[in-house]
């Protein structure tokens, strides 16, 4: 009995940021005006800074290392919590879903910075390849939906191998040219291919597994109707968790252990026999298939997709996602990541100078809070592990 009342106090804090960050967000995307969104925003900073003043923050911190697993599901009813709440409101909707998928790709990201130390400023082409893979594919194959986010995303890491050698070859800054470069290419190789749709795009068709089309809302009775999204934001919430699992698993891995390696000292590693490539190419390839996965999932839920999607300012949407969140942190992506699709979205005065923000905001964190909002923690293998 005193055991279980032990997990239960240890599990309140966790339970209880995410029920208040869960009516926050409800609050946020329920208003309309300009004013409220600003005194709602002021709240939340007033009440993160007083959380991090009185050490709430730290509590909140070790509820989610002690109690991982468990919490994982709370945040998930939460999210289906907010998706009820929003059953008919397509744009709200729409925006769930998009945070959900673009957590997906800047968990590969992640992969490739916080653990092996590799730029990608061409995550927008890899998140481009896996929309023209589902596009391509749903249009002129009979291949199964399911298999065609796997296919979009062994697209984008085989496209990513391309530039391998030029990766490995540089390193700091001059790979992150290298990706920039990639960047470019791809979309003006869009635009010029015209059996790709040129530059005026390609319809994709939604998603049908087993006869249910994910595009049509969802008819319960005469007069109960909910909104397609939520078939998206379902299937989002299944790739996310097996993503975030697998990530999290790797980073406790001893193959996370010797991307850190890597990361930290490549000479060092190297002089203790550690494979430079290998551990660079396994990176990659595994971070480029999750942007793929995530990008034909994406495409399946517009239902249309452009060269103008893919431009390197979306490179440096998921780039600000990986900083801001905090480089290493998976759950710091969540946070950023809702941050900067659902902000813009409802200040509608910042919208059109989204992108400019973002730049500021990614020199402002290099320059003041390297480590991010939500720093990676102490290396853990084992989840309630602390140091003596």
């Amino acid at each position: 009995m005193g055991s279980a009342r032990a997990v239960i106090v240890s599990m309140l804090p966790g339970i209880g940021s995410a029920v208040a960050v869960t009516v926050y967000v409800i609050l946020l995307l329920a208003v309309e005006s300009q004013a409220a969104i600003a005194a709602l925003l002021a709240a939340g900073v007033i009440a993160v800074l007083a959380a991090v003043r009185f050490g709430g923050m730290a509590r909140i911190g070790r509820s989610f290392a002690e109690r991982e697993d468990a919490l994982h599901v709370v945040i998930v009813l939460a999210v289906l919590a907010l998706t009820g709440f929003f059953y008919e409101d397509h744009f709200v909707l729409l925006l769930v879903a998009t945070v959900i998928i673009y957590v997906i790709a800047c968990l590969g990201l992640n992969l490739q910075f916080g653990y092996a130390g590799m730029l990608n400023f061409a995550g927008a082409a890899f998140f481009g390849v896996g929309c023209y893979t589902a596009a391509v594919l749903t249009r002129n194959t009979p291949m199964p939906h399911l298999l065609i986010l796997v296919a979009g995303g062994v697209m984008a890491a085989v496209i990513g191998s391309l530039l391998i050698l030029p990766v490995l070859r540089t390193r700091s800054h001059y790979s992150a040219v290298v990706t920039i470069a990639f960047a470019l290419l791809f979309k003006i190789f869009l635009e010029v291919n015209d059996t790709l749709g040129g530059p005026q795009g390609l319809r994709v068709d939604g998603m049908n597994v087993l006869g249910w089309e994910f595009n049509d809302n969802i008819e319960i009775g005469d007069d109960f109707e909910v909104a397609f999204y939520v078939n998206y934001i379902v299937v989002g919430l299944i790739v996310l968790a097996l993503a975030f699992t697998f990530v999290r698993r790797l980073e406790r891995s001893w193959v996370g252990l010797n991307l850190d390696a890597i990361r930290l000292d490549e000479t060092a590693a190297a002089c203790f026999g550690l494979n430079i490539t290998r551990w660079k190419i396994t990176a990659f390839t595994l971070g480029n298939f999750l942007i793929g996965v995530a990008g034909a999932l994406y495409a399946m839920m517009l239902g249309f997709i452009a060269p103008t999607n893919f431009t390197f300012g979306d490179s440096l949407i998921l780039v600000s996602i990986v900083l801001l969140g905090g480089i290493g942190n998976p759950w710091g992506l969540v946070v950023a990541t809702t941050i900067l699709i659902i902000l813009p979205e409802k200040l509608q005065v910042i919208q059109e100078y989204r992108f400019l923000l973002f730049g500021a905001m990614v020199i402002l964190i290099l320059l003041f809070r390297p480590e991010g909002l939500l720093p990676r923690p102490l290396r853990t293998y084992l989840p309630g592990w602390q140091p003596k």
